[in-house]
């Protein structure tokens, strides 16, 4: 049985709202034995801004001065602060006002919340929130008194009561790991807790065996979440080696595979690829999680590979090009798969250049929904049609159906060139076509060389084909290539509408032609997490017609002559800027 909660939350089951009650009962007040390191990376500026009295919650911009809120409309912001994300912020602050706000922040979530009320009582976000609550324990507890001490201590308890009951039954994926994690360092740190070590990190092992693949990725192909499970594994592994306890071997193992498939969808500027409800991640989280695993990891790691988690890797100079190169995971992420076979994202140095527009779901279902459609990502798509098909089975979270059943991929690299040939199916059931790419990136990596194709192969794919053709009265299919632009590239048509100059805060400068096509510069978005709007952007869209049964458009974007091969690219965004806010 469950409760009601917010749309789009994970609901607070009865039993947890009852077991909670009763651990609160039962549960002592138990001493701190060891302060694991705080690993989680705050900003100063968003510390700053809360005690200002402005909380920026995923994307949620909540005003509450001197109080932490705990009330937010959006499903991201709930968890957000439930989870005590704010308390990393606070921490890295650090001062006499900022450590006030944190206590008060967590006693008043103690008595509202502690004894099973709230949201917050899923085993995922209760271990999100307990890792923070020890993490930052000795910042909590410094200048507090003694009965706000015993508080927060038994709450700690409780969690690990609950936990230990729980963790076992949290959603799979990312809250499962979350919940052992959280069940882990209750272990390590509480008194009288060790004994408990070593079958709870047999249990996280035995969690994350089952969710990363052998190319180290996860089922649902979302980096971002990927990244937050890394950080995750190597808290814990971390956490077991302060203690001097040799984290499992299968666990570094893990760690090491992981790691290479980060490295794969990582891009030049350090951020994430975009694909599939992802974000860049958070500034320094990967950077990092790398270099702790490096530390913990006995393995020597090789080059940087070429594939991992359905995706394809180009790098040459200092440029990335990375391509989504498998069918959605309809099976695994239904409601948060994204129809984006075959896009690809370009960065040149720290700038993103050709992206996707991002997941759209902290701005509303709307804007989730459009967002996961194949024109809201850079690559080829039929006018009204996306590669893969959505399923009307609910008006707020319509889920991903029918997508490419097989997803070409090969590497044709040469000494001069890093290439790749990619093709998907996903309109052959609507069209009679396939989508052939090819994608060929030069080895000083100044220019990124494309070929789209749409291509009708077999008797009864003409046949297909024909009869669309038809319904068109004969004037061609009408389908789209769009490269969407990061907002802080500036874009401007030149050469009577023949090419698109693009202008890099960096100083570097990009030209886009296609061969014989005149093109045209169109409004775009950029969904970007923790902003409280989108950003308004550019694409360079090229509009044709499928009117035979082989269709092919040649494409270039090259660095301008002029522009050397790197730069001095100093210039950073100011955190405390108004659009951050």
């Amino acid at each position: 049985m469950t409760e009601p909660s917010p749309s789009g939350t994970t609901p607070v089951r009865l039993i947890d709202r009852l077991l909670v009650r009763w651990c609160a009962a039962r549960s002592k007040g138990s001493a701190l034995i060891s302060y694991p390191e705080p690993r989680m990376i705050g900003q100063f500026a968003r510390g700053r801004q809360m005690l200002a009295g402005n909380f920026l919650m995923a994307g949620e911009l909540i005003t509450s001065l001197e109080r932490v809120p705990f009330q937010a409309r959006t499903p991201d912001a709930i968890d957000a602060l439930h989870g005590f994300e704010w308390l990393d912020h606070l921490a890295v602050v650090g001062d006499p006002p900022a450590r006030a706000l944190a206590q008060s922040g967590v006693l008043d979530w103690i008595a509202q919340y502690g004894r099973g009320a709230g949201p917050g009582w899923v085993p995922g976000l209760a271990g999100r929130r307990v890792i923070r609550m020890i993490a930052h324990a000795l910042f909590l507890m410094q200048g507090c008194p003694a009965q706000d001490q015993a508080a927060i201590l038994h709450s700690i308890a409780l969690h690990a009561a609950y936990l230990s009951r729980r963790a076992a039954r949290a959603a799979p994926g990312l809250p499962r790991i979350e919940a052992h994690v959280g069940q882990l360092y209750t272990a390590l740190a509480l008194e009288g807790q060790s004994g408990t070590v070593p079958e709870v990190s047999r249990l996280l092992l035995v969690t994350s065996r089952k969710l990363i693949a052998d190319d180290g990725g996860i089922a649902a192909r979302n980096p971002e979440d990927l990244l937050h499970i890394f950080e995750l594994l190597i808290w814990a592994a971390q956490a077991l080696a302060d203690l001097n306890q040799r984290p499992p071997e299968d666990l570094l193992a893990l760690l090491d595979r992981m790691a290479g498939a980060l490295r794969v969808l990582r891009h030049a500027d350090g951020g994430l690829v975009r694909f599939q409800g992802g974000g860049r991640g958070a500034e320094g989280v990967l950077a990092q999680a790398l270099s702790t695993h490096d530390q913990l990891s006995t393995t020597r790691l090789g080059p940087v590979g070429d594939a991992a988690m359905g995706y394809v890797r180009l790098a040459a100079g200092r440029c990335t090009v990375i391509a989504d190169a498998a069918p959605p995971p309809i099976a695994a992420a239904p409601a948060q798969a994204h129809a984006s076979t075959l896009a690809f994202e370009l960065t040149s140095n720290r700038r993103p250049l050709i992206v996707s527009c991002g997941d759209g779901r902290a701005f509303g279902p709307d804007w989730h929904r459009a967002s996961r459609a194949t024109a809201s990502h850079s690559t080829l798509a039929f006018e009204g049609y996306s590669s893969s098909r959505f399923a009307l089975r609910s008006a707020v979270r319509p889920e991903l159906a029918e997508g490419p059943r097989h997803v070409g991929v090969e590497f044709r690299h040469a000494p001069h060139k890093r290439a790749v040939a990619l093709s998907h199916d996903g309109y052959l059931a609507s069209h009679g076509l396939e989508h052939l790419r090819y994608l060929d990136l030069s080895a000083d990596g100044r220019v990124l060389s494309g070929a789209d194709t749409l291509v009708a192969t077999t008797r009864a794919d003409k046949a297909r084909f024909r009869d669309v053709l038809a319904r068109s009265g004969g004037a061609g299919i009408p389908f789209a290539l769009r490269f969407h632009l990061h907002p802080e590239a500036e874009s401007s048509l030149d050469m009577n509408g023949t090419a698109v100059s693009v202008v890099l805060r960096s100083g570097e400068i990009w030209v886009f032609r296609a061969e014989g096509l005149e093109m045209a510069l169109a409004p775009s978005v950029y969904l970007e997490k923790g902003r409280l709007k989108p950003r308004p952007s550019q694409q360079i869209v090229l509009s044709l017609r499928a009117v035979s049964d082989t269709t092919q458009i040649n494409w270039s974007m090259a660095k301008a002559q002029e522009t050397p091969l790197a730069l001095r690219d100093l210039e950073q965004a100011d955190p405390l800027a108004v659009p951050n806010l």
